[in-house]
């Protein structure tokens, strides 16, 4: 059995045993970057922890950090574990009526914004404080979501701040050994689960390179330079990094395995990325923040199981059940229903409800999918998103990945607005790959009646300059149909 270890004392030992290898490399968004050692991380956030007690953060205390992939998020998350804080990331990008409801909820003893960049940088001046490592944080660190109703929900994650090899397992380790320590480029904002949870491989050895904000001409030039091993992303970064002019003669031979969630990946992307990289070295997971557990499978599975999000991993178990909480035969709907003794599970902060669970403990975060044969799992839609349109269900992300090999169309997302004759109609909002020339609603349609059934079809069309996407690359479909009269 795997043993547990203080995060903070780990930080202390991987110091001691500093060799002056750069552990951490940032690279900002206009293009500077740095590089930190072990050494550095530790005595920079001692200093910071120290400034951080001296306003009252202590043992057990919430830390939100409102701030942009950087260093001085990494220190203020280190900070936070040293004295037994839990460390609290939290979109940067909010108007200031979300923020305030959102920090609410987190009721951080300190919040740290972009206005308190300064104030971190300074602390490099204090003198470094002797710290007690035995406090441990009663909960690794918490993420912020909106929830499928837009409510905030804060996720703890029901796991002391110890270190313990299997959170910086690589996933691809259930095919393959993979080579260590891995470089590892962080894609996805940390204030997301796949950019904060790349910190706990550095506790094995693991590299971290961060960007601040993605870009997808500099993911390549990254991978490149930094001979970066591995990443996660979502299908839209996948997209957008796959579009690049001239991708196919740029240098991907570094990178030993990527990982892909957040959604389902449309099946051309999938042999996209297939020929740039290979499809054993492509995984696709599903799971959620809350660590119900977790189903993947690798591109060369897919292959012969398309539109699959894979199977169980790491103990978890898979239920499909109907309304009445009865499994469903193989290949018919049901609700989602995940359950794991790896992820010691999650408490919320605020009102959002908890997931609906069995009596045994499977828990459902609301999607929606069904089984194969060989037990592959497909997922469909959340169940909140699925647009009810005279009648007949349809699931948004099936029309999406039905639109989204269209040569004219960079991004879309498919919502239902209230409509009097059918109840909902299907809305496509899409952002074309060349604002000059959108394509018609007629051509849309054209091209996705020979993909999806007449009812599922687009009834309306709406073309944005730009997708209202997160620094995650996610969508509040919530919010898009309250501004279109719900």
């Amino acid at each position: 059995m795997e043993r547990a270890t203080s995060i903070a004392l780990l930080i202390r030992k991987l110091a001691a045993s500093c060799t002056g290898a750069e552990v951490l490399h940032h690279v900002a968004a206009d293009g500077t970057e740095s590089g930190y050692t072990w050494r550095e991380l530790d005595r920079r956030s001692d200093q910071l922890a120290g400034a951080l007690a001296a306003r009252g953060l202590a043992e057990g205390d919430r830390l939100s950090l409102a701030l942009r992939n950087s260093p001085q998020l990494v220190l203020g998350v280190f900070a936070a574990w040293k004295l037994g804080a839990v460390p609290v990331p939290v979109r940067w990008d909010l108007p200031e009526w979300e923020s305030d409801r959102l920090r609410e909820v987190v009721r951080a003893t300190v919040h740290l914004g972009a206005e308190d960049m300064p104030w971190i940088d300074a602390t490099t001046s204090a003198h470094v404080p002797i710290l007690p490592l035995d406090v441990i944080s009663p909960y690794a660190h918490g993420i912020c979501s909106s929830g499928s109703t837009g409510t905030p929900k804060v996720i703890l994650t029901a796991r002391r701040a110890m270190h313990a090899p299997t959170f910086s397992t690589p996933l691809m380790q259930s095919w393959t050994p993979v080579p260590r320590p891995q470089t590892i480029l962080v894609l996805a904002p940390m204030y997301h689960a796949n950019g904060f949870t790349t910190l706990f491989g550095m506790f094995d050895g693991d590299r971290l390179v961060v960007m601040e904000k993605f870009d997808a001409a500099r993911v390549v030039s990254a991978v490149e330079r930094h001979r970066v091993t591995t990443f996660t992303a979502t299908p839209t970064m996948l997209q957008r990094i796959a579009d690049l002019p001239g991708v196919e003669n740029r240098d991907l031979s570094s990178l030993e395995w990527i990982l892909q969630g957040a959604a389902p990946m449309p099946s051309a992307l999938v042999h996209r990325w297939s020929g740039l990289i290979g499809a054993e070295r492509i995984v696709m997971a599903y799971g959620m923040t809350e660590g119900l557990g977790i189903t993947a499978l690798r591109a060369d599975e897919w292959m012969t199981h398309q539109g699959s999000v894979g199977r169980p991993l790491r103990a978890t178990e898979l239920r499909v059940l109907n309304p009445d909480g009865k499994d469903v035969p193989v290949g018919e709907t049901g609700d989602i229903y995940l359950r794991s003794p790896s992820y010691h599970g999650y408490e919320y902060l605020g009102d959002a409800p908890s997931l609906k669970a069995t009596a045994d403990g499977f828990q459902t975060a609301g999607d929606v999918g069904y089984l194969d044969a060989d037990g592959y799992l497909y997922l469909l839609d959340r169940r909140v998103d699925i647009i009810i349109t005279g009648g007949a269900n349809v699931f948004p992300a099936e029309v999406e990945a039905a639109l989204i090999d269209h040569p004219a169309i960079a991004d879309v997302v498919v919502i239902g607005l209230r409509d009097p004759e059918w109840g909902r109609r299907v809305h496509a909002l899409i952002e074309p790959s060349d604002p000059a020339a959108p394509p018609t609603h007629d051509e849309v349609v054209a091209y996705a009646r020979a993909r999806l059934a007449a009812y599922k079809l687009p009834k309306t069309t709406e073309f944005v300059d730009v997708m209202p996407r997160s620094a995650a690359t996610k969508v509040n479909r919530g919010a898009l149909v309250a501004a279109r009269g719900g």
